[in-house]
């Protein structure tokens, strides 16, 4: 059995089948393609009775955020080459002008805010992202103004930086549709990826300052603003404390393209994401005027609970004021209280109160007035070229030349696997349902249903036993049409099942998502239809395959009391059986003659997952599974295996390359012959 999957193997039928209580039941139909989840589909917070079970999920949740921004791995960080310049002195602060290249020839502007009178510090460090305001970090109005909430931070012993979302005032170079191509999917590149990393670099820029304690760093943002704060508080350690103000909703979760990265929010949503960094300290700010007017009965209670858990009631506040969307006077105060008692050890939040300001005129906070970026600042193209060649330059630095090298490449890349292919290892929660059993022939064809406690999936499964089973292999077997194309009309097997049941080795047929016995025309009509963030709420029909084939391998290793199982696909179910490689103990493939290297050919609706291409496609998932066996055939020319070919170390018998499609005789020969 694959070291990747630790299921019970020792698992009789009889006792699998209890699975199928009343207190888990298993829906009536599969329901995963009922209905198509957008940003405004209200969402729930789930039931977490333990700590370790919340620090179990809160790892997983930022392992998942990283992943869909394509920060997974993480990323090189190179030099900032910050430029800090232009300070003026005020009453009791300075402000000065910023840009830093995250990335190299990537410019991103900002405005650093410092105490005066206070003596060197080190002081607290704020980050200050904003919201989709028009003037984004110049906004200055009586419903929000990031000016006015920086001078205070500044005035009260505290750091602050203000820095831009991309494509607004100094952050122009590329638009704020950046990587809305459906292309970029394929390797991670998403705006929300951008937008992320600028955050993550940005707390690198603050903590670099000598008048910052780096171990008092926080980050508050409204909107959008609010997005990129939980997202850094889930993903990065560093921060002390956080405030993300009229943001955290079980209703709309963030309507722009920088607050959907592809994957996000299918099993997760804003709360969990907030709720990652728990205990560390935090606060949300409702507005009564907006999506966030729940917080005092629905969200604030939700992650409450998460920080009782850890005995840090103390650390979490909710609140809510009666505005429209806003983060205005007296939603700052109401931050400057929290942060005062985490950052400056200040118990009085009356002492904090926001002082009459005036912002800089916007021409003399401005980096680059006129948008006159430097001569090496990138295109929309070449920024995208240069993140596509960033993630081949971590891939090839991981692909194993050898045998030896498959462990190192299976440590980076398992989470990045299950987090790509949005699929989890059914460990605990498998429901079994027993059908009929009958007797066609010689052979024992069982009928069952297998889902997963609740997740809305039913699988129709028939296992069809010979006379004189030989005990060692069950095969799953696999294809775009489901069970019938293995089974007859009257249920005798046909095929490669036929083929396998001649050789006595136990076979299991299913229908997978929107197959067979799950196919369901309008449903299918009305995902193809829905474009608009569509991978960030849904998984798509690989995904949800590929999820099937793992229950499947699930179920198996569970009934096969020790057996290995082989997964076998035909057609386009080769290539799901490719991804579903780590869950199954061997994996026969029918390439299905496709080309591999093609972004048209994975940018099919039958084939698309998004970061397929960070995760190294096809080779990456089955490298996942090496050294078990694995035979690949109906390749074509263009289905690549370089890799797979080196980590196998080229000539091995474990693994076999055919270009033409094999026929099921010596299919099941090559299954008969394994020496598992």
């Amino acid at each position: 059995m694959n070291h990747l999957l630790l299921l019970p193997i020792c698992f009789c039928f009889a006792a699998s089948l209890a699975l199928g209580s009343e207190a888990s039941r298993l829906p009536a139909s599969d329901q995963r393609a009922k209905e198509v989840r957008t940003l405004n589909t209200l969402r729930e917070f789930p039931d977490i009775k333990s700590r370790a079970e919340w620090e179990k999920r809160a790892k997983e949740i930022r392992e998942h955020a990283l992943v869909s921004c394509g920060l997974w791995p993480m990323p090189e960080k190179t030099p900032l080459q910050a430029q800090i310049f232009g300070r003026v002195e005020r009453d009791g602060y300075a402000v000065e002008k910023v840009h830093i290249q995250t990335l190299p020839g990537f410019y991103l502007g900002g405005n650093l805010y410092r105490p005066l009178g206070r003596g060197q510090g080190p002081f607290p460090g704020v980050l200050n992202p904003h919201g989709h305001w028009k003037e984004g970090r110049m906004a200055n109005t009586e419903l929000g103004s990031i000016a006015a909430r920086c001078i205070s931070f500044a005035r009260q012993g505290m750091v602050a930086f203000s820095y831009d979302m991309v494509g607004y005032n100094d952050t122009a170079q590329v638009d704020h549709k950046f990587a809305s191509d459906p292309s970029n999917q394929l390797w991670n590149i998403s705006l929300m990826g951008l937008q992320t990393w600028n955050s993550i670099r940005s707390l690198d820029f603050l903590e670099s300052l000598p008048d910052v304690d780096k171990g008092r760093l926080a980050c508050t943002g409204e909107s959008g603003g609010g997005t990129q704060t939980f997202m850094l508080g889930a993903i990065d350690p560093r921060l002390k404390a956080q405030a993300p103000v009229v943001m955290v909703s079980h209703s709309m979760q963030g309507g722009c393209l920088c607050e959907n990265a592809p994957g996000l929010r299918v099993d997760y949503s804003n709360m969990e994401i907030a709720a990652a960094p728990v205990p560390r300290p935090q606060i949300l700010v409702a507005a009564t005027g907006d999506w966030t007017k729940k917080t005092m009965t629905v969200e604030g209670p939700a992650i409450a609970q998460i920080y009782k858990l850890f005995n840090a009631e103390e650390s979490f506040r909710h609140t809510i004021f009666d505005f429209d969307h806003n983060y205005n006077r007296t939603t700052r105060e109401a931050v400057y209280g929290a942060f005062g008692k985490w950052l400056l050890n200040n118990p009085d939040p009356s002492s904090l109160k926001e002082a009459t300001y005036a912002m800089e005129p916007v021409e003399s906070l401005r980096v680059f007035p006129a948008g006159k970026w430097p001569e090496d600042a990138l295109t929309e193209s070449q920024l995208t070229s240069y993140l596509i060649e960033r993630s081949k330059g971590q891939l090839d630095s991981l692909w194993p030349r050898n045998p030896k090298e498959v462990d190192k490449f299976k440590r980076a890349m398992e989470s990045a696997w299950r987090h790509t292919l949005q699929v989890e290892f059914p460990d605990r929660g498998l429901i079994i349902e027993a059908g009929a059993t009958t007797k066609v022939g010689e052979i024992t064809k069982h009928v069952v249903h297998v889902g997963r406690e609740g997740r809305g999936d039913r699988l129709p499964i028939v296992m069809l036993t010979p006379a004189r089973d030989r005990l060692r292999v069950i095969t799953i077997l696999a294809h775009p049409n489901g069970r019938s194309a293995y089974l007859e009309d009257g249920g005798a097997p046909r095929g490669l099942a036929k083929e396998l049941l001649a050789r006595n080795h136990s076979v299991i047929v299913l229908d997978t998502f929107l197959s067979g016995e799950l196919a369901d025309a309008k449903a299918d009509e009305a995902r193809r239809k829905t474009t608009t963030y569509f991978t960030t709420y849904n998984r798509t029909d690989m995904q949800e395959r590929v999820q099937d084939l793992v229950t499947a391998c699930a179920f198996a290793q569970r009934h096969g009391k020790g057996r290995r199982v082989i997964l076998c696909g035909s057609g386009r179910a080769g290539l799901w059986s490719l991804l579903a490689a780590p869950a199954a103990d061997g994996v026969i493939a029918d390439g299905d003659e496709f080309n591999s290297a093609s972004d048209e050919a994975l940018l099919q609706h039958d084939v698309f997952v998004p970061g397929l291409r960070k995760l190294g496609g096809f080779e990456g998932a089955a490298l996942l599974a090496a050294p078990n066996p694995l035979l690949l055939h109906n390749t074509g020319e263009e289905f690549s295996t370089e890799w797979i070919e080196r980590a196998y170390g080229g000539k091995s018998k474990l693994f076999r390359r055919e270009s033409i499609k094999l026929a099921d005789g010596p299919i099941a020969d090559w299954i008969a012959g394994l020496n598992l």
